[in-house]
């Protein structure tokens, strides 16, 4: 066993020099590395953590007692320096013995002596401490047990573990030598009584997207790896230098009642479709709260926006101009606002405990299915709708995306999305639209009335580049706080994380931005990563919901989607992208994090667990 514990900046000055045995006494350093003779040597061999020799590393001892064994002989009981098991060394009294420049306390220095862990249980979450005690500049190792394997730390990235097996065969052979002490620390048992946060589980979803209406059409064309990216024909869009958009192939007026359709926005639309598809799948009864028999006051919903329907105003302003004032609606200002969506799903589900909207750019979604998680734990509420709605493919907001040379110019032709996420050819983001929405409950809750439970949402992680209006930190270090905090809040560590469903626009900075923080966060483990925006197109504000909802459904069927419209990785990018076909997701972990970021720098994170 082999084990590197101390380093230059934390070793000793031991100053080594060379006396014989009669002279030493207790309290004495010595050396017993083979060779260790000679002050010049045995100094230069201490400095490098090795024997005079230059082979084996010193092996230090404290000088417990001498006594005479015989005129010629004296009998020294060492311990090693930090702590162990005495043993006696018999020496001439001539002999010449390296000792340290200084002495310690015998009386200080324990009889520490290595756990038997040859017939113990391991389990998740055990710790063992390995510290070679004959140097005393070493600093203990702590191996702690994650997915059956031990980790010498458990967010390095690096992938290198350790089996039961090592374990054991550490233990052994420490309990055979003085030299290195192993110390084994089962996981301590869960203490019912301490006050925590409750856990939040996802019971139901819901989507619209330009895949279909519900969640079926969604995951059936990830899988399948369709897309749902076409040219838009409508005669507004004709002078547009790009006219490709992720467009909800169903008119959501003809799906609602009429009366109902006409007072909301199309994002709103949107998010009411998704909001009862999710709360019918949480097993909750059609008509909300009052149907379900459960206390409005207790439920809320939170939904991510940016704009929410920007054709409202724009038509608003058109009839302004065309007509008079007479012609504009009274329902263009109430419809014109982010909040419409949340405030009609509140509506239509008679809830009353709160209903929020959150506006952060792209990661509005994500943001909001944050907030509802910490709505939930802390006790506000028991029950939310959360995710994201947005409908801006239109005429004013395509022609601005593309100004800014943000829209991708590849054509819709050949089954090829225009969507290239991590593509050498990348050239920019598709423009979509589309809503997805996450029911989440407190797990007592849900558990109570026996609902069927998807996955924890375990955790969430906001940052903020301070970098630029509108393009991203190139370094990625927002994006990577962003992670970190996502897994620190879920209680998880880097070798947790199972996949990763990216952020992923297509455009070239944003791709390799994201990539080289994933690279930093997860290290060497080659964590398989999918983007769905090839499928999808960018939906803005809806896209983290969206999103959220497919990385809860890789946890319920334990399958990765593959990543469409990119049939050539960029070689730069250094992550393991699914390509070609969905694969099996990893079984030694538990953690999926789904990442959003927008526009002004916000970075937002959300991590899901499997539960068993």
């Amino acid at each position: 066993m082999s084990h590197s514990h101390g380093t230059p900046e934390n070793r000793l000055a031991l100053d080594p020099h060379s006396v014989s045995a009669a002279e030493v006494i207790p309290g004495d350093l010595v050396d017993l590395s083979a060779d260790a003779e000679g002050t010049a040597d045995a100094k230069a061999a201490a400095d490098a953590g090795v024997g005079a020799d230059g082979g084996a590393r010193a092996r230090w001892y404290v000088v417990v007692h001498t006594v005479p064994e015989a005129p010629e002989w004296i009998r020294l009981s060492l311990r090693p320096a930090l702590g162990g098991r005495e043993r006696d060394h018999l020496v001439a009294r001539d002999a010449r013995l390296t000792v340290a420049g200084y002495r310690v306390d015998p009386a200080g220095v324990g009889l520490v002596e290595s756990d038997d862990v040859a017939g113990a249980r391991f389990r998740d979450g055990d710790r063992v401490g390995v510290l070679r005690v004959v140097d005393p500049g070493a600093v203990e190792e702590t191996y702690v047990r994650r997915w059956g394997v031990w980790h010498r730390d458990l967010d390095d990235g690096s992938g290198v573990a350790h089996s039961d097996e090592d374990v054991r065969g550490w233990a052994g052979d420490a309990l055979r030598d003085d030299e290195v002490v192993v110390r084994y620390s089962p996981r301590p048992s869960a203490h019912a009584s301490v006050p925590r946060a409750r856990r939040v589980v996802v019971t139901g979803l819901g989507a619209v997207t330009p895949l279909g209406l519900g969640v079926g059409e969604l995951w059936r064309g990830l899988l399948e790896g369709r897309h749902g990216i076409r040219e838009v024909d409508d005669p507004e869009f004709a002078e547009l230098p790009v006219r490709t958009a992720g467009v909800v192939p169903v008119d959501p007026g003809e799906v609602l009642p009429r009366a109902v359709a006409r007072r909301m926005n199309r994002a709103a639309q949107f998010a009411v479709l998704a909001g009862r598809e999710a709360w019918g799948d949480a097993g909750f009864q059609e008509g909300g709260t009052e149907a379900s028999h459960i206390d409005p006051s207790r439920v809320g919903v939170c939904l991510g926006a940016i704009l929410g329907d920007a054709s409202v105003l724009v038509g608003g302003d058109r009839k302004l101009r065309d007509r008079g004032p007479r012609a504009v609606s009274p329902l263009t200002t109430p419809m014109t606002v982010p909040s419409q969506a949340a405030s009609q799903v509140s509506l239509d589900l008679h809830i009353t405990g709160e209903a929020r909207t959150v506006t952060s750019a792209c990661a509005s979604g994500t943001e909001a299915i944050g907030e509802a998680i910490d709505r939930i734990r802390y006790g506000r509420i028991d029950v939310a709708l959360a995710g994201g709605a947005e409908a801006v493919v239109t005429p004013a907001i395509m022609a601005s995306f593309a100004a800014m040379r943000a829209l991708s110019t590849h054509e819709v032709k050949d089954g090829l999305s225009p969507s290239r996420p991590f593509a050498e050819d990348r050239d920019g983001f598709v423009n979509g639209e589309g809503a997805g929405v996450l029911v989440l409950e407190a797990e007592e809750h849900a558990r109570a009335r026996g609902a069927r439970i998807y996955c924890e949402a375990a955790g969430w992680g906001l940052s903020a580049d301070a970098h630029h209006m509108a393009a991203p930190d190139p370094s990625g270090s927002g994006v990577a706080l962003a992670l970190r905090r996502a897994l620190r809040d879920a209680g998880g560590h880097v070798v947790d994380v199972v996949h990763v469903n990216a952020h992923a626009t297509a455009t070239v900075e944003g791709d390799l931005a994201e990539a080289a923080a994933l690279r930093g966060v997860l290290g060497q483990r080659g964590v398989p990563v999918t983007a769905l925006k090839g499928n999808l197109g960018h939906l803005q504000g809806a896209a983290g919901g969206v999103e959220a909802v497919a990385a809860v459904l890789t946890l319920r069927d334990g399958v990765v989607p593959p990543t469409v419209g990119s049939t050539a990785i960029d070689p730069s990018i250094g992550l393991d992208v699914v390509t070609g076909a969905a694969r099996p997701l990893p079984r030694q972990g538990d953690l999926v994090l789904s990442n959003s970021f927008g526009f002004g720098g916000h970075n937002a994170v959300l991590a899901l667990r499997r539960v068993a």
